[in-house]
């Protein structure tokens, strides 16, 4: 037992206590020039004077600071004010004078060396100054990614649709950054905070499964980009549409009944997206097929479908329309005149008038237009 007591005195054995903030920031006499030192042994003998001191240098040494730097940025940004770059220089303005003051705030508490206080003085001091600096960095980033999503070489990221998660992003780094700083500065072991955001994250995502779903399909619905505002759209499920809206939530396509329509975008990425406005234009090809008699003449008939598609104004010149048989089909022979068309939701319409043409245009000529028919033939009538 007296051995163990003897253990536990011994200082060799003992935990070193943790290194504090306040021996981390230099000494300031070991900064001056041997030119000043016979001044600053001066003012050792009188704390609480230099400690003033040095607070008011600071604060003209800040004051000054920030109005050369900001003026001189003022200077260089005036030529190109589309950046927002004024905003930007407002917010580096406060940040700025709080740093250069609260810094030397620390060194005045090291300076008057007032025991327990100096260490709640310097920390208070440096605690302002990451605060500080968290500040600006909120402010900062909403205006960085408003001017890039602005932009015309914007990055493809960098959406109007995108600003609120990547601004919330930024953000929730810049606290999970700002506050390990801060524990570390009152000296608080921060693995049992993250242990306890690890547990309360797992159970948020459980509980926010769904919406978690839909904001990041939403976001890389936008970065990825299968289709975008204005796009005319066909989904696997039978929605089909011109998209008008695409959000972190959901996506909404206007259907041709005018009605809007609302899709989660857990849903609608995880579907086969057939987008009528991709590839290298936004025209689509529409096939108006239609059946002749056998017998017809298929010369006349091809000349009489391509003279239709020519003079229609609403067909695209380029390419232009062609005629196609298809097939010899069971009541006729079958045709297809291909045309593209500048608007998909503008098919049922061309549709509808094509075929008016086509039926005027054989009926002045004679061309039949064959119909289904079906022979019946009765082998044996049954005996009554």
């Amino acid at each position: 037992m007296a051995t163990s007591e003897i253990q536990n005195s011994d200082p060799g054995t003992q935990t070193p206590p943790p290194e504090l903030i306040i021996d981390r920031i230099p000494n300031l006499k070991d900064l001056l020039p041997d030119t000043l030192q016979p001044y600053w042994a001066v003012l050792e003998h009188y704390p609480l004077i230099g400690a003033m001191l040095i607070v008011m240098v600071s604060f003209m040494v800040a004051f000054l600071f920030r109005a050369i730097l900001i003026r001189s940025l003022q200077n260089v940004y005036v030529s190109s004010p589309g950046f927002a770059e004024e905003r930007v220089i407002r917010h580096l303005r406060k940040p700025l004078f709080t740093t250069i003051l609260f810094f030397g705030f620390t060194l005045a508490a090291q300076i008057a060396n007032l025991e327990v206080v100096t260490n709640i003085l310097v920390n208070l001091s440096v605690s302002v100054i990451v605060a500080s600096g968290m500040r600006a960095a909120f402010h900062l980033s909403t205006t960085i990614l408003e001017s890039l999503s602005s932009s015309h070489n914007r990055i493809p990221v960098i959406e109007p649709q995108t600003i609120p998660i990547l601004n919330l992003s930024v953000r929730l780094i810049v606290i999970l950054v700002g506050s390990y700083c801060l524990l570390i500065i009152w000296g608080i072991n921060p693995l049992g905070w993250l242990a306890s955001a690890g547990i309360v994250g797992i159970a948020v995502g459980f509980a926010a499964k769904d919406t978690l779903a839909n904001l990041f399909s939403g976001f890389f619905i936008l970065v990825d980009a299968p289709y975008k505002v204005g796009d005319y759209v066909n989904l696997d499920s039978g929605e089909r549409g011109r998209v008008t809206h695409i959000g972190l939530r959901s996506t909404r396509l206007m259907s041709r009944d005018d009605i809007e329509i609302t899709l989660p975008n857990a849903v609608i990425a995880n579907a086969k997206i057939v987008n009528e406005s991709g590839g290298i234009n936004s025209n689509i090809r529409i096939a108006i097929a239609v059946s002749v008699a056998y017998g017809s003449d298929v010369d006349q008939v091809c000349e009489i479908l391509q003279t239709i598609g020519n003079r229609y104004e609403e067909f695209c010149e380029l390419p232009e329309p062609r005629v196609r048989m298809r097939a010899f089909g069971a009541s006729g022979l079958d045709f297809e005149l291909l045309g593209w068309i500048h608007n998909p939701e503008d098919r049922g319409r061309i549709r509808h008038e094509m075929l008016m043409e086509i039926y005027k245009q054989f009926a002045a000529a004679g061309i039949e237009i064959p119909y289904h028919k079906t022979d019946v033939y009765v082998k044996e009538f049954p005996k009554g």
